[in-house]
């Protein structure tokens, strides 16, 4: 038996190898980082109080690099058709690209504009390449009904494809706030596609997934609270155009019906935070890029919530929006993923209900 045949054992691996390099190779990043001093001084808007090294993506990448290539030479891509070949290359060459952005900003601060025209000349290389939102497919069938299928225009498909790479890249980017956070939502949003792509028969977009979320918890051992490393833009940028490429690839039922509605809800607390920041800025005349604590996860801390309650919170609501989208692609076991989804959410929001009536000094988890 190859791996061709087992999807499941094919993702199983790659996890699991992705989880193990990047658990092993972020700590020599970061002996690295500190001997060349390349760390993020802190200043008034962020939460660490001592330099800190910010290049954890580079881990992030060479881990989720190499756990593919032994997926690959291990045939797990073995019988991928020419055009969806094109579309994995395609997601993973855009993914290195926007890392190298982000690891420029990390190394020189680069300003917004330019880091903005750079994601969107990549994005639309990407969309002439054929990842892109050529038609939006919205799954009716659980309601009854039939499918409804929206042809886009090129035009309005360059838009809408540019829109939801760049958004999605810089809402993970804004995201990453707090130690654990950004890495922790997009593991858990990697693991979601992972299912669906599974549950759409796209397995090759599945082990894109799988070695996403699988690096995302190797990261996770650096990065949680009190963390040791930061991913820097570098990794927020990767991860957030991996998922935004895969959310395109992976629910995709032909080259470029695309069902939206999955990956929004599996991404939409992200997303919702980007908007609601943007339009906050807006509404006092600030430029979208204006620096401030306006932030879901800045607001949380200031209702009295600690830094790892704050982050749980978070991860638990990531985690039930990924399981609704598993019942909107009738997957096994749908309603228990769900159940067990709400049950934890339920757990943490009664556990931070209680913290917050609690003295300060005893609302810090673990």
């Amino acid at each position: 038996m190859t791996l061709t045949e087992s999807p499941n054992l094919a993702a199983l691996i790659t996890f699991a190898v992705a989880a193990l390099l990047t658990a092993l190779v972020v700590p020599v990043v970061r002996r690295v980082g500190l001997r060349w001093g390349l760390v993020d001084v802190p200043d008034s808007r962020k939460q660490h109080s001592t330099p800190m090294v910010r290049l954890g993506g580079v881990g992030i990448v060479i881990s989720f690099s190499l756990a593919l290539a032994l997926v690959w030479l291990l045939g797990g891509f073995a019988n991928l058709p020419m055009e969806k070949d094109q579309l994995i290359w395609t997601t993973l060459a855009g993914a290195l690209c926007f890392f190298l952005i982000g690891l420029a900003d990390d190394l020189f601060a680069l300003p917004p504009l330019p880091r903005l025209a750079g994601q969107l000349v990549i994005a639309m290389v990407t969309w002439n390449e054929g990842v892109r939102i050529g038609s939006i497919e919205l799954p009716m069938a659980w309601l009854g009904g039939a499918d409804l299928l929206l042809q886009l225009p090129d035009w309005l498909s360059l838009v809408a494809t540019l829109i939801w790479l760049v958004g999605i890249t810089n809402a993970i980017n804004w995201l990453d706030g707090l130690d654990g956070l950004a890495a922790g939502v997009s593991g858990i949003a990697a693991v979601g596609l992972l299912s669906v792509s599974f549950s759409l028969h796209q397995p090759a977009a599945g082990l894109l997934a799988a070695a996403l979320a699988g690096s995302c918890l190797g990261f996770l051992r650096h990065n949680f609270n009190p963390a040791r490393i930061f991913m820097g833009d570098g990794g927020s940028y990767f991860l957030g155009f991996a998922l935004a490429a895969i959310s395109i690839v992976g629910p995709a039922k032909g080259l470029t019906s695309v069902s939206l509605l999955l990956p929004l809800l599996i991404l939409s607390l992200p997303l919702a935070d980007m908007s609601a920041v943007i339009m906050g800025r807006l509404s006092e005349g600030h430029s979208p890029f204006y620096p401030d604590r306006r932030h879901l996860h800045h607001r949380l801390l200031r209702s009295g919530l600690s830094h790892r309650r704050t982050v749980l919170l978070i991860y638990a609501f990531t985690q039930w929006l990924g399981s609704l989208a598993l019942v909107l692609v009738n997957a096994e076991l749908r309603f228990l993923w769900l159940a067990l989804a709400t049950a934890l959410l339920i757990w943490v929001l009664v556990s931070t209900r209680r913290a917050l009536q609690q003295p300060p000094s005893n609302q810090e988890l673990g």
